[in-house]
């Protein structure tokens, strides 16, 4: 309980610093970044709040991490339709304001810090509690957050 109430407000005063512009402006490339991470967030979490969004944006931070995957947020997203919004053939257009604000709050937060949640440090994988991957089974199952299940490598990150 006490890691929720710390979360929160740390979580409260994020969001106030970005409010009243206390936050630096990103460089051109690092916007893209911002942006590629904010879009992952919104439509692969959107309906799952600021937790469901931020889950899915440390899985994408810590892919940029591991040898397997790109070294780029917006390689990582865009690699192998790995992201089921990026390979859907609709344009990335957030319609729903809040969200999306949230998204871009989050995407700044992650950009600029190492964020841990604990039992998502090494996850790399997540998918909706309603689909059966065949990888799964071949993963180590880590958290369960709304309507998405995280998943670890079997012996870790490279």
């Amino acid at each position: 309980m006490k890691w929720a109430i710390r979360t929160c407000l740390a979580m409260a005063a994020l969001l106030v610093a970005l409010l009243v512009g206390l936050v630096v402006p990103i460089p051109a490339q690092a916007s893209e970044e911002k942006s590629c991470l904010a879009e992952a967030m919104y439509y692969e979490a959107r309906d799952q709040g600021w937790r469901g969004m931020l889950a899915v944006g440390i899985v994408v931070q810590n892919r940029v991490r591991d040898d397997r995957y790109p070294d780029t947020v917006c390689g990582v997203v865009r690699h192998k339709c790995q992201f089921s919004y990026y390979c859907d053939g609709k344009p990335e257009r957030p319609a729903e304001k809040e969200p999306w604000s949230v998204a871009l709050d989050l995407a700044t937060m992650l950009l600029s810090n190492r964020v841990l949640i604990t039992g998502l440090e090494d996850v790399t994988h997540y998918h909706a509690t309603w689909v059966k991957p065949s990888w799964a089974p071949f993963m180590e199952k880590k958290k369960q957050i709304g309507g998405h299940v995280f998943y670890a490598q079997r012996g870790g990150t490279k």
